[in-house]
C-alpha cells in the first residue's frame, strides 16, 4: 500500500491517492511518501519515480541489513530495525530524507511508522517542523519499543533469583541461558541503532539536523540507557550462571566426600570380612567359640572408630 501525505508552507495536510497528484501539486513545502507492505509495481516507483539510488534500492528489497547511514549526493538513506515483541526479531524499516521530502519503505506492517503518520496528521506543530522531525518520530517509536522487551527480561531474572530455591540447578541453569539468548538477540538490534544515532549526530551532510539536533540526542541517550540496561542484566546472567555453577560443584563435591568416607570406612571391615571369607582348611580362628562375635566386635569397633574420627575432623561438615 502506498500512502502520500503533503505538507504545505503553512502546516496543513493532505492526502493524496498516488504520484501523479503528486506531481500536479506545486504548493506543498514537504511531503511524505510511506511504502506500506507495497506491490512489486508500487516499488518500482523507487527507481522510476524517486530515481534513488540502485544500492540504496536493492538494500530495501535484500533484508536484513545492519542500521546504517549511506549519503547519495542530496539523498539520504537510512536502514532502521523495529523490534517484534514476541520472538525479538528485526525488522527492517527504510528511510529516505531529501531537501523537500521523506520517504519511508517496510515489507511490514510497523504500528511504530503508522503512530507518526498519525501523529505528523493531527498536530500543525509537528508538520510545521519538518520532515527531519518526521523521521525523529519514527526513530524514537521505534526505540520506545524496545523497553517493553529489556523490561521483560529484568522480570524474568527477577523471577530467576526468587526461584532459586524451589527449582532444580538444571532448570534455573536452562532459564539462564534461555535469558543470555535473547539479550544476545536484543544487543544485535540495539548497538547496531546507537552506532548510527551516534553517526546522525556527528552528520554535517543533512540540511536542517541541527534544528532537530535535540531530539535526535534524546533518542541516542534511550539508547545509551538500553545498551547499559542489556550489559548490567548480561553481567547479572553470568553471575547467576557462575554461582549456579559453583553451587552445583560444591554440592557434587559434598556427595563425593560423603561417598568416600562411606567407602573407606567399610575398607577395612571388606578385608577383614574376605580373610575369613577364604576356604582355608587350616585357619586357627574358625574353630574358636567365639570367633565369630569377636570379629563382629572388631568389625564394629573399627567402623565406629573410623566414622568417630572423620566426624571430629569435620568431614561430615
Amino acid at each position: 500500500m502506498l500512502r502520500i501525505m503533503t505538507v504545505t508552507q503553512d502546516g496543513d495536510a493532505h492526502e493524496l491517492g498516488n504520484l501523479e497528484e503528486l506531481l500536479n501539486m506545486k504548493e506543498h513545502h514537504w511531503f511524505w511518501v510511506d511504502y506500506n507492505q507495497p506491490t512489486e509495481e508500487e516499488a518500482l516507483s523507487l527507481e522510476e519515480f524517486f530515481h534513488f539510488h540502485p544500492l540504496a534500492i536493492e538494500d530495501c528489497y535484500h533484508l536484513l541489513q545492519r542500521p546504517k547511514l549511506d549519503h547519495y549526493e542530496d539523498v539520504h538513506f537510512f536502514v532502521l530495525h523495529a523490534l517484534n515483541q514476541r520472538n525479538l526479531a528485526a525488522t527492517e524499516v527504510d528511510i529516505f530524507i531529501g531537501k523537500q521530502f521523506i520517504v519511508t519503505f517496510h515489507h511490514e506492517a510497523q504500528p511504530e511508522v503508522d503512530d507518526a503518520w498519525g501523529k505528523m496528521l493531527e498536530h500543525k506543530k509537528m508538520r510545521q517542523r519538518g520532515r527531519l522531525y518526521a523521521m525523529y518520530l519514527v526513530v524514537d517509536k521505534l526505540v520506545d519499543n524496545y523497553f517493553p522487551a529489556v523490561y521483560e527480561i529484568e522480570d524474568q531474572l527477577l523471577n530467576v533469583e526468587t526461584a532459586g530455591n524451589t527449582r532444580s540447578i538444571s532448570a534455573l541453569m536452562n532459564r539462564v541461558f534461555e535469558i543470555r539468548s535473547r539479550l544476545l538477540k536484543l544487543r544485535k538490534t540495539i548497538v547496531p541503532m546507537r552506532e548510527l544515532m551516534y553517526r546522525i549526530l556527528n552528520t554535517d551532510r543533512i540540511a536542517g539536523l541541527k534544528e532537530q539536533h535535540v531530539y535526535f540526542t534524546d533518542v541516542y541517550d534511550h539508547l545509551l540507557k538500553l545498551s547499559e540496561m542489556i550489559d548490567a542484566n548480561r553481567e547479572m546472567t553470568a553471575d547467576m550462571r557462575d554461582s549456579y555453577i559453583s553451587l552445583n560443584s560444591n554440592r557434587m563435591n559434598t556427595i563425593m566426600k560423603t561417598l568416600t568416607v562411606i567407602t573407606t570406612i567399610f575398607m577395612p571391615l571388606t578385608f577383614i570380612a574376605g580373610i575369613y571369607g577364604m576356604n582355608f582348611t587350616y585357619m586357627p580362628e574358625l574353630e574358636w567359640h567365639w570367633g565369630y562375635f569377636a570379629v563382629l566386635g572388631v568389625m564394629f569397633v573399627v567402623g565406629f572408630g573410623m566414622f568417630g574420627w572423620f566426624h571430629r575432623k569435620g568431614w561430615f561438615d
